[in-house]
């Protein structure tokens, strides 16, 4: 079933006297059905950060159609938007946004806080999403006292703790060494086996080599995908290396 369906979306950004317009996205058309994994890919400036901002409904496309768990996002009033991507989106940034003011724990807690959740119901919840991270040692710390693989957990569970139909990255290894981009490679798998639906951008081989499939985004178009199916990690990493060296030269991918 079709968790995410994006219908020929446009995005056109329009200079403040109105005499240069910029198409930063041409007319995307992709669907993603509940359970994957999807990573998209491409060149800066292609229009994958404004594709993933659209997703995440904090930009809005020039036209087009966005349909999340059923609901056509462009038609959400604004006065209730907060609210809808708190219950139906979670989001993994590339640098982390935590606030250092507040514990780990608070930080996770911060969504159901602001869902009126009660403070019983938020450790419950917290329980299992902190053990499967491996967080559980560290919650009670402060954002400037652990290393950046933790904090990205830390924000992973914050993602993960309303329980979101998609959960969205932002190059999310993009701030780690390569131990900690390892580890949380692993971390997605595990989640994303689990059930839970990602949608990943990257600028990343390796983490789109995890990934059950790659959107490649070229000039504000879905250029061209590949499906995992059967291969390894290895052999995904190649596949995808090999697309992005043919689109780099212009050339025509089989």
């Amino acid at each position: 079933m079709n968790i995410l369906k994006v219908e020929d979306i446009k995005k056109t950004y329009t200079s403040r006297m109105g005499t240069n317009k910029v198409d930063a996205l041409k007319g995307v058309f992709f669907s993603v059905e509940e359970g994957e994994y999807v990573a998209i890919m491409g060149e800066s400036g292609s229009g994958k950060t404004t594709l993933l901002n659209i997703l995440a409904a904090i930009d809005k496309a020039s036209s087009g159609s966005v349909i999340l768990a059923g609901n056509n996002v462009s038609t959400i009033k604004e006065s209730e938007m907060a609210t809808f991507r708190r219950d139906n989106l979670g989001y993994v940034f590339q640098d982390f946004n935590l606030l250092d003011s507040l514990s780990l724990e608070d930080n996770i807690f911060l969504p159901l806080v602001l869902k009126g959740e009660k403070h019983s119901k938020m450790v419950e919840k917290l329980a299992p999403i902190a053990k499967k991270l491996g967080i559980e040692e560290i919650l009670k710390k402060f954002p400037y006292e652990v290393s950046g693989g933790q904090k990205q957990r830390v924000a992973i569970a914050r993602a993960l703790i309303t329980d979101p139909k998609l959960l969205l990255a932002d190059e999310p290894t993009g701030a780690l060494d390569s131990k900690s981009t390892d580890d949380l490679l692993k971390v997605f798998e595990k989640v994303n086996k689990d059930g839970q639906t990602i949608v990943m951008v990257t600028h990343s081989t390796k983490a789109a080599s995890h990934a059950g499939r790659v959107l490649f985004i070229k000039d504000g178009v879905v250029f061209h995908e590949i499906y995992k199916g059967e291969k390894s990690n290895e052999e995904m990493y190649k596949s995808i290396s090999d697309t992005l060296t043919m689109l780099s030269r212009g050339g025509e991918v089989e």
